[in-house]
């Protein structure tokens, strides 16, 4: 071997000597904590790289790695863990379950605290749960997942679900909660990506108070993600999925409905009506579709020393399952962190949202969909079956697609904070936080005539002379300015943490409108300006003003790591008011039993730990005028012998007006058993609204129009227990599960009206009132008379009482008890009979995953309410159609139903055998993933990869013959089915991809 040969090898030789001198191999096991056992499957990875192993399936690992790596633990559904290698070559961990991650924090009002230390009922949601639902808003997907928060949900395409916190707390002031977007106060997070979401909290119990006159509802905080110091991340998150309607209610074919209309108007010959054909029109099939829908977000993150940025920007894109209807929304969002200095960080997070939405008339579509007959064609040769000039409604697809209204929303949101630590125990904070609101609503008709008495382009009384263009442009701002001062002190074991601060918060509206007929027919000429200046509709403008001042302090003490005491007080002034200042307290305490010295020789409780919570809350949810006395200009009346325009104050209102206040008392006890492995919590609370507003019934000869007067007069009452309990466990063969469920019982009911006039809502058609709130019932309970069968034949009509005139009642139509027993049928006969609010509601929640595959499924429901088929209800011409099954069921000589009726006509009063029962249970989600192991991640480079299969909605068992049980709307008139948008099934593919 020659020197060169020579010289080749030492090199060699030193330069492996110096890779195996920087590298070493590290081997160990993960197993979790509860039991000891190995966990197959569990991610092991250096800390600031995508390098990484999986652990085998008796949870052992190998990996090499340089000195001075952090190796990072994760599993699924276990708590994470970091471990310095330093000069170790064996690393062993243990994974607790997220159940015993009791030192977690979670986000409460104008700061933070750990889990163990809470003395209120704190709700969480983490956001890698939300992203798992194909839904546009975040609050969808809090369904089945809290006790004590009820979602109802609508398959509308950019409709914000209806919340209900604890039951509703109000008839005539807001019943929804107040959301919090990083300290940003807002009534709408539609604006929001669900994958930009880190966590959402729910405060249900007195905790809220410290969001004083504006958290009677409750309050939901919404945390947007950070970045994280290290390497930049790219996560892009994508799925596509279809959307059909779920559970149409079948309508009559051609022969039940000529059947029918032989009873219903026997004068009609529909066989030689030019207007109809030999068909059957399915008007459900007409109108709707199966709509697709996607959901695309790419989101950097990372950061160095001295800061930490996070970028996303969103795509979410629906059509709707109407065929005109579509919706897509642009989310760009930007949250950044920088230490100026030790002491000093400037952070932001600022969001931009646009909604471009083609909306549709459900008021008008729907009704018409639900009555159209089916004997006349939809369209033939690009021309409208001609229903109005059969005597019936007009036709919904011409009305579909000759309305054109566009709405378009641009929304900033966001804050700019400093935080300054003078010391390590002390924070000053300070924050601008907006929200701006910019939104453009276009609507524009044109014109369409009768073409013919036959088929038309327009039909009978269907028509639009000329066209015409409606134009509202708005806009919002709101602004909040936070200053707080945080002291947060640590002795020993015990710890003290103390707030003050103060919040200045202003909201400014303004809307202007017009509208013009005569404009061109093309899309680029449509301006007012090109209208009829002779013949303008309508011109006007408003706007509002609302200002609060704010003062907060709250004082936390733990002692000895488990005696938790917690107390607050917010005091707000409120422009709303003639009474400028209201004050809510609250008070908590807790007890970790579980770490008592009596407690640890026993082997049944993991943790146990109780809690109780008392506060009030406030609810300023009401127009700005509302106590303001406002003056009508233009008046004629005579004076001096002639008639003359004056200026007079016309209605009467209440200048002592004052916010509406809810005393909420909680019990808790939470629990965990058999390692940590079953965990949950039982809620006691009690709400009660006091001052709650309501009309007071007034003498004609003061004045007012309506002879009523709106003041603070009557008080309701939510009370109930929830429950929670989760199962969550790793096998030995590397199997995980959960099983999860939450159950919420609750009573509602107004317990002081106080000398008010029980309030009438839930208008039907022509039966006038369906619901009627008083003392000792829910809040929005169906007033309607006792139907108790089916007239059979003459002599039982001559026997009993009825409603109307005797000459009109014929066998087959319904009987109703006379309760008052005076011989008459009449409003005074008039029943509660029951309430769309749910007795209880539920939600189950499993969760498997085994060697990268996952499977979730969530089962959502209620029960022990009653729902209103309005649609059924609301007959105004004796030609609307009917459905299969009434059609199939009701009386005629041959079918002596004692159930249905022979007919229902314009004449039918409101009563029970239009009430059904709400009950319902749905599997609300089945979702199946596969995640690429580690080894394949690392050739591709890959973070993070895994694909999945989800789908909403896929079954829903109820006895409500309408389309779905969750009928959203105020809390007098909910529960009633007039013109809902259907329920949604939803079938999707997903992509989660992190570089």
């Amino acid at each position: 071997m020659n020197k060169r040969s020579y010289l080749f090898l030492l090199i060699w030789l030193a330069i492996c000597g110096m890779a195996q001198a920087q590298n070493q191999r590290v081997t160990g096991k993960v197993s979790a904590k509860s039991d000891k056992q190995g966990l197959p499957g569990a991610n092991v990875i250096i800390k600031g790289t995508t390098t990484g192993t999986s652990t085998d399936v008796d949870g052992q690992y190998s990996l090499e790695v340089t000195p001075g790596a952090v190796l990072q633990f994760s599993m699924i559904g276990m708590t994470p863990q970091e471990v310095p290698v330093g000069n170790q070559s064996v690393v062993n961990v243990e994974l607790a379950d997220d159940a015993q991650a009791l030192e977690e924090v979670v986000v409460v009002g104008y700061g933070t605290q750990r889990r163990r230390d809470l003395t209120g009922a704190v709700a969480q949601v983490k956001g890698e749960e939300i992203v798992k639902y194909p839904v546009q808003t975040p609050t969808q997907a809090l369904q089945s997942k809290l006790a004590g928060v009820q979602v109802i949900s609508s398959g509308r395409p950019n409709e914000q679900p209806q919340i209900r916190v604890r039951g509703v707390g109000s008839a005539l002031a807001g019943v929804s909660p107040l959301y919090v977007v990083d300290g940003v106060l807002t009534d709408d997070i539609r604006n929001i990506s669900n994958n930009d979401i880190l966590s959402i909290e729910v405060l249900k119990d007195a905790s809220a108070a410290i969001y004083g006159v504006r958290a009677a509802n409750g309050v939901i905080i919404v945390t947007t993600k950070r970045g994280k110091k290290g390497p930049v991340q790219v996560q892009y998150d994508a799925n596509i999925s279809t959307r059909q309607p779920a559970n149409l209610v079948n309508m009559a074919s051609r022969d039940q409905y000529i059947s029918y209309l032989a009873d219903a108007a026997p004068t009609k010959n529909v066989n030689d009506s030019p207007l109809t054909y030999g068909g059957t029109t399915n008007w459900y099939n007409e109108a709707l579709r199966s709509a697709p829908q996607s959901n695309q977000n790419l989101s950097v993150s990372g950061g160095g020393e001295n800061n930490t940025f996070f970028f996303s920007v969103g795509y979410f894109t629906d059509q709707g399952i109407v065929k005109t209807n579509d919706f897509k929304r642009l989310t760009i969002r930007a949250n950044n962190e920088i230490n100026i200095s030790k002491k000093v960080t400037f952070s932001n997070q600022l969001s931009f949202s646009r909604g471009n939405e083609r909306a549709v008339d459900l008021g008008g579509v729907y009704p018409s969909l639900y009555r159209a007959a089916p004997i006349v064609p939809a369209i033939v040769d690009g021309k409208y079956g001609n229903l109005s000039a059969f005597g019936n409604v007009g036709n919904p697809l011409l009305s579909l697609n000759n309305r054109n209204q566009r709405i378009i929303n641009n929304r900033l949101q966001g804050n700019l904070s400093l935080d300054y630590r003078p010391v390590e125990w002390l924070k000053l904070h300070s924050a601008f936080n907006t929200d701006l609101i910019f939104n453009r609503d276009q609507t524009y008709l044109p014109a369409f005539q009768n073409d013919a008495n036959t088929f038309i382009t327009a039909g009978g009384n269907q028509r639009q002379q000329n066209s015409s263009l409606n134009l509202n442009n708005g806009q919002s701002i709101r602004y909040i300015i936070d200053n707080t001062a945080t002291v947060d002190r640590a002795f020993g074991e015990n710890n003290f943490t103390f707030l003050l601060g103060s919040v200045t918060e202003r909201f400014s509206s303004n809307f202007i409108e017009g509208a013009r007929i005569n404009v061109p027919n093309d899309p680029n000429l449509w301006y007012l300006g090109l209208g009829d200046p002779n013949q303008q509709l309508s011109n006007n403008s408003g706007g509002d003003l609302q200002t609060r001042q704010s003062f907060v302090t709250r004082g936390t003490l733990s002692l000895k790591n488990r005696y938790l005491f917690n107390a607050s007080l917010r005091a707000d002034g409120s422009s709303k008011f003639q009474e400028r200042w209201g004050y809510f307290p609250t008070a908590g305490v807790g007890w970790v039993i579980s770490d008592e010295a009596f407690m640890k020789n026993q082997s049944l409780f993991d943790f146990l730990k109780f809690r109780g919570s008392w506060g009030i809350l406030g609810n300023d949810v009401i127009e700005s005028n509302a106590y303001l006395l406002t003056a009508g200009i233009n008046i004629p009346y005579f004076y001096n012998n002639g008639l003359v325009l004056g200026t007079a104050i016309q209605d009467i209102k209440n200048q002592q007006l004052k916010w509406e206040r809810t005393q909420q008392v909680d019990l808790g006890l939470e629990f965990a058993f058999f390692d940590s492995r079953l965990t949950g919590e039982i809620d006691y609370y009690n709400k009660t609204t006091r001052d709650a507003l309501a009309f007071q019934i007034i003498p004609a000869i003061f004045g007012d129009p309506d002879n009523q007067y709106l003041t603070n007069i009557a008080s309701f009452q939510n009370q109930g227990v929830e429950f929670v309990l989760n199962w969550r466990e790793t096998t030995k063969s590397g199997l995980g599960y959960s099983v999860g469920g939450n159950l919420t019982l609750n009573k509602n009911q107004l317990v002081g009206l106080n000398g008010g006039q029980a309030l009438l809502a839930g208008g039907v058609g022509q039966q006038g009132f369906t619901t009627r709130s008083d003392n000792g019932q829910p809040v929005g309970s169906f007033y309607v008379l006792n139907a108790t069968g089916v007239y059979q034949n003459q002599s039982e009509i001559d026997g009993s009482p009825v409603f109307g005139t005797r000459a009109n009642v014929k066998p087959g139509d319904l009987k109703y008890q006379d309760v008052n027993g005076d011989g008459v049928i009449n409003s005074d006969d008039r029943i509660y009979a029951g309430s769309y609010q749910p007795k209880l509601y539920y939600g189950i929640n499993l969760g498997l995953n085994y060697k990268g595959f996952d499977l979730a499924a969530d089962v959502y429901g209620n029960a022990g309410n009653k729902v209103y088929n309005g649609k059924k209800a609301f007959r105004f011409e004796n030609t609307d159609n009917i459905e299969a099954s009434y059609a199939e069921a009701r009386w005629t000589p041959t079918n002596a139903s004692t159930t249905d009726p022979r007919l229902i006509t314009s004449a039918t009063p409101a009563s029970t055998y239009f009430v059904e029962s709400g009950s319902f249970v749905r599997l609300n989600n089945l979702t199946l993933g596969y995640t690429i192991p580690a080894s394949l991640r690392d050739k591709a480079k890959l973070r993070q990869a895994r694909v999945y299969i989800t789908a909403q909605n896929l079954f829903t068992a109820k006895k409500f013959s309408g389309f779905s049980p969750e009928l959203p709307g105020g809390p007098l008139d909910s529960g009633i089915e007039l013109s809902s948008y259907p329920t949604t099934r939803t079938f999707a593919v997903g992509l989660n991809v992190g570089f």
